[in-house]
């Protein structure tokens, strides 16, 4: 992972018992003394540059290779991959994935997806995320055309699906937004796509519906976590879609709401509790850490998400928020992604993240971060009052701040625990 610090790197190298590292020659350079701070053995860096003493180059291993090969006999449910969790409270959890939990996730979205070796797919999403790793995978499973980014550029990306005349684009929901604000977006033939898939964050429905209408194509929630190695709910590519929802469980995956009071309680259609995913693709636990493990898996295999949400009568998900981003106003439950969702749709705004600031009198206010359309003078009241319109008054935010950008991970994602940052 390129965007990892050297001593986010050391540690994950100590967490896991690490003995190889291979890396971009950047990122080698900048990680040289990982020898010295953990077991790793070797430091292999990709590319043509002299390397230092210690360090040795993909190309001189390959080189150096036998060509006879022999293909081992796996244990499906053996160890593939410890993925590692964005870390956001605390040190990242290396998730424990099996073989068979990685490729029977890629298998299920391929197959809702109906991906294929016709499709040619564009994306920037970076492959160590789990989002970027299972369309990677699934590009190599189904034999699909994968054109990779190393970062978004909305002209970039625009042109590389006109020229590859690709099938699929898939991106967060950050992407969407900067493509619907690109001036010259019209002028682009997007006529090849048949589907875009959004995920890593819930998406407004306003801004959904403008993506179908101007790509011609439709656009598909998906929801998903390291835990998982992927994908753990979407819709069909081939059949009917609810905007707002993040879809069903994939098939041989089980999905429930349960209460955030009782996880053996499963509440009834429409109730909010904590979504909880069950099945194959669910990972063996977290690597060395059993307390951290009993934490999130019930012994009867459920997985917590930590994801408040709802199900309708036909299995449909829809994501209210995270639980640990609660906004707790007056002793009411307030959702910074209900407020988003509803800001989202007002004709200035290109992009929104909702926080929370303290208040002596009711505990928390929901406060709005928002970045305007190009050439758009929207107004704090206006905003305010149009939440007003669409919100129950205790969700409604009572501070508005335009601002230029949104403090973002290096996927794209709005990180609402630091727009504190920003507060003028």
């Amino acid at each position: 992972n390129v965007m990892l610090t050297p001593s986010e790197v050391e540690f994950i190298a100590n967490d896991c018992g690490a003995s190889v590292v291979i890396a971009s020659y950047e990122k080698a350079m900048s990680i040289q003394n990982v020898k010295e701070s953990s077991d790793v053995r070797e430091l292999i860096a990709f590319g043509d540059e002299p390397l230092p003493d210690g360090m040795l180059s993909f190309n001189s291993v390959l080189d150096a290779a036998n060509d006879n090969f022999e293909v081992p006999d796996i244990d499906p449910l053996s160890l593939s991959t410890i993925g590692y969790t964005s870390g956001t409270t605390g040190h990242p959890k290396g998730a424990r994935l099996s073989h068979h939990s990685i490729l029977l996730n890629v298998a299920m979205t391929a197959l809702m997806h109906q991906r294929c070796d016709s499709d040619t797919v564009v994306t920037a999403l970076p492959c160590p995320h789990v989002y970027g790793n299972v369309v990677m995978s699934g590009a190599v499973q189904s034999g699909m055309t994968l054109v990779l980014h190393p970062s978004f550029d909305e002209k970039t990306i625009l042109q590389s699906i006109q020229e590859h005349r690709a099938t699929l684009f898939e991106g967060v929901p950050t992407m969407f937004m900067f493509l619907l604000n690109y001036p010259d977006l019209d002028s682009y033939d997007l006529s090849s796509l048949r589907c875009c898939t959004v995920g890593g964050q819930t998406m407004p429905v306003p801004k959904m519906q403008e993506v179908e209408a101007r790509f011609d194509c439709p656009l598909i929630e998906l929801w998903g976590m390291t835990e998982l190695g992927g994908l753990g709910t979407t819709f069909a590519s081939n059949g009917p879609v609810k905007h707002g929802s993040i879809g069903v469980a994939l098939p041989y995956t089980e999905a429930r709401i349960a209460s955030t009071e009782d996880a053996t309680v499963t509440l009834p259609v429409g109730e909010i509790g904590e979504l909880m995913i069950k099945g194959g693709v669910v990972m063996q636990g977290y690597y060395g850490n059993e307390q951290a493990t009993r934490d999130t898996i019930e012994p009867d295999g459920w997985l917590h998400t930590g994801d408040v949400a709802s199900m309708d009568e036909d299995g449909c998900i829809f994501i209210v928020d995270r639980k640990k981003d609660m906004i707790l106003t007056a002793g009411y439950n307030v959702y910074p992604a209900e407020i988003e969702r509803v800001v989202a749709g007002h004709q200035d705004v290109a992009l929104v993240a909702v926080g929370s600031i303290p208040d002596e009198e009711k505990g928390e206010l929901a406060k709005a971060y928002i970045v305007p359309k190009t050439g758009a003078q929207p107004d704090a009241d206006d905003i305010i009052n149009y939440c007003r319109e669409h919100l129950a008054a205790y969700k409604v935010p009572r501070s508005v701040q335009f601002v230029d950008d949104l403090p973002k991970t290096s996927t794209g994602k709005v990180m609402r625990r630091e727009l504190h940052s920003l507060d003028n």
